[in-house]
């Protein structure tokens, strides 16, 4: 094993770096990968532009379309700005065809869209059953090898979310991609993630965020500020948390509407939550802190279509339920990061420092983390203040009268992060 030249298959970058960064540097030559995603997430046009910045950097990319004519492609490439002369384009539906146009134009990467769609004279049923499927991918796997040339393959899923096909599909290749909205944003929202949920060559927890517009796929290098609101006056019930999409952190902003009801039974909406635990937590909010909800509507939301379903958020809604329900305004520079049980404490969580950090990146101030936290980080800048329970919380904001916390001073200076609203220093409560 010793005597075997590694450099070789050193990965090389395909010039879109979210995509590097989530393949662990680049792409490895001769592998074989598998990006799979529901219809019109964008799988195609996030391959199209990966081709494009291939070619752009002198190496010759052979494009196969078995869903779309040469000049459909080529329309879309026009919009998006992925044409170029060593960017070549095939549509065919033939594997024997795709193997002859490999030979003649002799790339450096291949990309087959879809490899449903490709077919064998020489194995028996259509082309996207379970025997073409494992034919067409077997086939592709072996001249990559040959060639030592990778191959990006499209796969289709099936309603359920899995890749449509044989299992062993997902086996012979070396990396398995999902395209998808992401746990961390709703259906409507453009941003798109890319995860490895299987990767030979690197990490599988790494996740790559994309803007997908009109004219085509954008790389998103820092989305951790789009799910945060921009308020021109300081409101209540708001309150900011740090979610974990993969490795990567972001920052989601919990907003919470309490509204009196005569209705015998008060009405809880959520939009972006886990309705079974925000619910869980406004019990816990009127059984372990006081906080009297029986009669009122209770609306629950996110920012910017953000999905926020991990228990770190609890105590963000907590925090904003209260603050909308006594009308008082939280300080604008606070993240609250903990899993609040039904008991009412507090629970640790995962990846607290790179929570904080990202946090004090965009100029947060003060961090409420649960006391039991294994790790005690000391961050530059930002005032970190654990709480056992709900109730110190709550205390520690100022949203009820108690000993339980240290009060958080008045923030008498702007974050600096453009896009937060400041609470003056003068402002009260009513």
């Amino acid at each position: 094993m010793t005597e075997i030249d590694i450099e070789a298959s050193a990965a090389l970058a395909c010039g879109v770096g979210e995509l590097d960064r989530v393949l662990g540097g680049g792409v490895v030559p001769g592998a074989a990968l598998l990006l799979a995603g529901e219809p019109g997430v964008g799988k195609s046009t996030l391959l199209l532009a990966v081709a494009a910045k291939w070619a752009a950097s002198g190496r010759r990319t052979l494009y196969v379309t078995g869903e779309e004519s040469a000049a459909q492609v080529r329309l879309r490439a026009e919009r998006t700005a992925a044409v170029h002369p060593e960017l070549y384009l095939a549509a065919e539906n033939d594997l024997a065809a795709l193997l002859t146009h490999v030979e003649q134009v002799r790339p450096t990467l291949l990309v087959v869209d879809s490899v449903q769609t490709i077919g064998s004279p020489e194995v028996d049923g259509t082309p996207g059953g379970v025997t073409q499927v494992r034919e067409v991918a077997a086939t592709l796997v072996e001249v990559a090898r040959r060639q030592s040339m990778p191959v990006l393959m499209v796969g289709h899923v099936t309603k359920d979310g899995s890749i449509a096909g044989p299992r062993v599909l997902e086996h012979i290749v070396d990396v398995v991609l999902h395209f998808d909205g992401g746990s961390a944003t709703s259906s409507a929202s453009r941003l798109r993630f890319v995860r490895a949920v299987k990767n030979r060559y690197g990490p599988v927890d790494e996740v790559g965020c994309f803007d997908l517009s009109a004219d085509g796929i954008v790389e998103v290098t820092d989305p951790t500020g789009l799910f945060v609101s921009r308020h021109g006056e300081p409101v209540s019930g708001t309150c900011v948390t740090v979610t974990m999409e993969g490795r990567r952190p972001l920052l989601a902003e919990v907003q919470s509407l309490v509204a009196p009801t005569h209705l015998p039974s008060p009405r809880r909406a959520t939009s972006g939550l886990d309705g079974a635990r925000a619910a869980m937590v406004l019990a816990v909010l009127q059984r372990r802190a006081g906080q009297r909800l029986q009669s009122a509507d209770v609306y629950l939301a996110t920012v910017g279509g953000a999905r926020v379903v991990e228990p770190a958020a609890d105590l963000a809604i907590a925090i904003a339920t209260a603050s909308a329900s006594a009308g008082a305004l939280v300080p604008t520079d606070l993240v609250a990061l903990g899993e609040v049980g039904l008991a009412g404490e507090v629970r640790r969580v995962g990846g607290l420092r790179q929570r904080l950090e990202e946090a004090a990146r965009l100029g947060f101030r003060t961090a409420l983390v649960p006391a039991d936290s294994i790790e005690k980080p000391r961050i530059d800048g930002l005032r970190i203040l654990p709480v056992h329970d709900v109730q110190a919380a709550l205390c520690t904001v100022g949203l009820v009268e108690g000993a339980a916390a240290q009060r958080i001073r008045p923030n008498h200076g702007r974050p600096r992060v453009p896009h937060l609203s400041v609470v003056p220093p003068d402002v009260r409560s009513p």
